[in-house]
């Protein structure tokens, strides 16, 4: 068979699967009814919008899952050609993002004007009018994410028209990632009690599916075209796959505890499929792993790709139907039992708040926080398992390092899951609090235990011939002209002070406080930027750009009076930030909003002296030790008789002689 005819095969592959999944996804709406239109009071539309609706679903999350795995294929798991240019396996992969970035777009795009006829119960046809279409999109927040979703996957579809090196490969990755966000923040996980918890999970569902079957189908359109490399990328995905079934796994689990009782799992529709759904991913996970190995060893040991291969055709095909299933799912009424009906605050922030902030509830008061939380367990795991590597070889390591880099990663855990992670959408003041530790006291932390120098202590090289690898990644990150831009002194201090007056008094906070995915948003952009800030300053890891000490001494003490004024701003100010969403939540304890804010106003001027402490006390250190170590250096030349200094001396005063008459 040759190559065309081998991606032919592939391509029907994929339709077929296509196909199964959206005939199996109508014939469970089909048999769901008028349901879920009754149970949220709306007029029934008809057969060809409801079921157009689901099959369009189908083929923008298809078309999704293709794209992001043939990215990560081409980014990580095969190597590109030492200049950086993608090698025939990557580019082919690339064509391949191309292509399922189109689909994504035009399944995308039509899920706006459906989705805006399925809400208003009108056919679709009789929408299709520009000012009609417009005013429904513009009231409907989930069509809104659809288009914004159609404009990323466009912008990815344009870009691997022209993308060929390795950087903006991973670059394209990024952006497509960030395009299953939109909707999956808006839909009917965000709404409703417990939506934080709902939407964390479905966001690490939808991200560890995308890369687990989007990656096998690039695996076997590379395997089905004879691409080089093969052994390489099956171990890669391998790995890949493992982890993205276990957070799959748990997600899943949780989201479904969110959204029913265990009492109706057995007993209602809904219950029976959320049932079949984690029965088909249960039997992928396990019967997929242990095959998958085995093929993967053939492959290794023998060359044969061909029981690997037949493995992956079956195991995208079964996945693409539990597409399907799942889509069904989304337009299946729960049962009356699962539907609570939250109360003000509820509904705002996702839980109940029954008592003010005390020293107690905030210390104690804990709501795990599934996104910052699970990363924050994920990268103190990562550290210690490098750590173990580098004793194992007998390499020592500071004790005060790991010990900085997990006081960090207990900062960002107490920020986002303790009681201030409970109270912070709530309460200008805890909000504030959240944002000092997340923006100055935990990037402090981290940079302090240079997790980039233990990283490339622990990854082995991959040697002259042999393809790039984490190691090797890491060097090109931290190297990228994309990090010689954020590290440069005036770019740090401008993202970093600029947060302030750009989030809260532009009126951008005001916006974001009744969005759950703003505030994971806001979460990691501070934690971003404080990072980008002190790792220059205080980092020990290499750095895109060395600062002298005395030039890290400035950009320190350049930030103190942005800093500190913009506390006094907060203090003096007469109107209240967010007023409308703190007002509509009607805390009985938390009355004075004006007050409260001048509180937060005292929290962020005063919150900056002990990191600045701890900055300062560990700048002048790092400064000791370097005159130390350049005065130890120095004094090994002169011993050695190649001390650059003497030698120049030496030669100053052989010129002063010559010139004497």
């Amino acid at each position: 068979m040759d190559k065309p005819q081998r991606a032919t095969g592939v391509v029907g592959l994929i339709a077929v699967g296509i196909g199964l999944a959206a005939t199996l996804a109508a014939l469970l709406v089909s048999l769901s009814g008028d349901g879920l239109y009754d149970l949220l009071g709306l007029p029934t539309p008809d057969a060809f919008t409801r079921h157009g609706l689901t099959v369009v679903r189908v083929l923008a999350e298809v078309g999704s899952v293709i794209t992001i795995g043939s990215l990560l294929f081409a980014a990580f798991l095969v190597p590109p050609q030492k200049s950086g240019v993608l090698d025939v396996g990557g580019y082919g992969a690339l064509r391949w993002a191309g292509g399922g970035a189109l689909l994504w777009f035009v399944g995308a795009l039509l899920s706006a004007p459906f989705l805006a006829a399925d809400a208003v119960g009108r056919p679709v046809l009789d929408i299709l009018s520009a000012d009609t279409l417009l005013s429904l999109v513009g009231a409907l927040s989930q069509a809104q994410a659809w288009l914004l979703t159609a404009a990323i996957a466009l912008l990815v579809f344009v870009g691997t028209r022209f993308v060929l090196t390795w950087g903006w490969t991973t670059v394209l990755f990024g952006v497509a990632l960030i395009g299953m966000t939109p909707v999956a923040v808006t839909g009917h996980s965000s709404s409703g009690g417990s939506h934080d918890m709902a939407t964390n999970s479905l966001l690490l569902h939808l991200v560890s599916a995308a890369l687990w079957v989007g990656g096998l189908i690039a695996l076997l359109a590379h395997g089905r075209r004879a691409g080089a490399n093969l052994p390489l990328a099956a171990t890669r995905f391998s790995r890949i796959a493992l982890v993205c079934w276990i957070v799959m796994a748990g997600s899943g689990v949780i989201n479904a505890l969110v959204r029913l009782p265990l009492a109706d799992l057995f007993t209602s529709t809904y219950g029976l499929l959320v049932v079949a759904k984690g029965a088909a991913l249960l039997v992928l996970g396990v019967f997929g792993y242990f095959q998958r190995e085995r093929g993967v060893k053939a492959v290794v040991e023998k060359g044969a790709g061909g029981p690997l291969m037949r493995l992956a055709a079956g195991e995208v095909l079964l996945m693409l139907v539990t597409f399907g299933l799942a889509a069904g799912l989304a337009r299946t009424p729960p049962p009356e039992s699962a539907i609570v009906v939250p109360d003000r605050v509820e509904l705002a922030l996702g839980f109940p708040l029954s008592e003010p902030p005390t020293v107690s509830t905030l210390l104690f008061d804990w709501r795990f926080d599934l996104i910052f939380g699970t990363l924050t367990l994920a990268l103190a795991g990562l550290y210690l398992l490098g750590l173990r590597k580098l004793r194992a070889r007998g390499v020592a390591w500071p004790v005060g390092r790991t010990v900085a880099w997990l006081a960090g990663c207990l900062v960002i855990l107490f920020a986002t899951s303790s009681g201030f992670g409970k109270y912070a959408p709530a309460m200008f003041s805890v909000h504030m609090q959240t944002h000092m530790m997340l923006s100055m006291l935990a990037p402090i932390l981290l940079v302090l235990g240079a997790p980039m120098t233990l990283a490339l202590r622990a990854l082995p090289a991959a040697g002259s011939d042999a393809p790039p690898g984490p190691r090797e990644w890491l060097l090109a990150l931290v190297h990228s002209p994309v990090s010689r831009a954020l590290t440069n002194p005036v770019v740090a201090l401008v993202l970093f002070i600029g947060s302030f007056y750009g989030l809260y008094l532009s009126g951008l906070f005001d916006s974001a406080l009744p969005q759950h995915w703003a505030h994971l948003a806001m979460n990691a952009h501070f934690l971003i930027v404080g990072y980008l800030f002190y790792w220059p300053v205080i980092g020990v890891d290499p750095a895109p750009r060395r600062l002298p000490h005395l030039g890290r001494l400035g950009l320190v003490f350049a930030s103190l009076p942005f800093h500190a004024f913009f506390g006094v701003v907060l203090m003096g100010m007469q109107t209240v930030i967010g007023e409308a969403f703190y007002r509509g939540l009607a805390l009985p304890w938390n009355s004075d909003l004006l007050a409260d804010q001048r509180l937060g106003g005292g929290i962020a001027w005063a919150s900056g002296e002990i990191p600045l402490l701890v900055v300062l006390i560990a700048l002048l250190v790092q400064w000791a030790r370097a005159d130390d170590r350049e005065a130890r250096r120095s004094d090994r030349r002169v011993d050695s008789g190649d001390s650059d200094e003497l030698e120049a001396y030496n030669a100053m005063l052989k010129k002063m002689a010559d010139r004497k008459p």
